[in-house]
């Protein structure tokens, strides 16, 4: 994959994930800002919303995140999150 496609596909990633973090956030009514660096637990995402995001993600971008994946280091923040569903997407041969 050129390296301005992974860029893109980094970025659509990013944005996917942040729309689910938001989502969540004003399902419980909770006006946090949060970016790409913002901690999740922070913003007010409790353990359950976790989970829901865990799900989210999952339907979202159409795969199964494997158990060894499901850290709180990976569930940190959006960019955190990102970083693990491209590597679950991209292959590392395909880099």
């Amino acid at each position: 994959m050129e390296s301005s496609d992974m860029n893109a596909f980094n970025a659509d990633v990013q944005d996917r994930v942040l729309a689910l973090v938001k989502g969540i956030l004003e399902q419980n009514s909770i006006a946090a800002e949060i970016d790409s660096e913002s901690l999740l637990v922070d913003a007010g995402l409790t353990s359950m919303d976790m989970v829901n995001l865990m799900l989210g993600v999952e339907a979202e971008f159409d795969f199964t995140i494997p158990q060894s994946e499901i850290t709180p280091e990976n569930f940190q923040s959006v960019k955190t999150l990102q970083a693990m569903i491209v590597a679950q997407l991209q292959p590392e041969h395909a880099a």
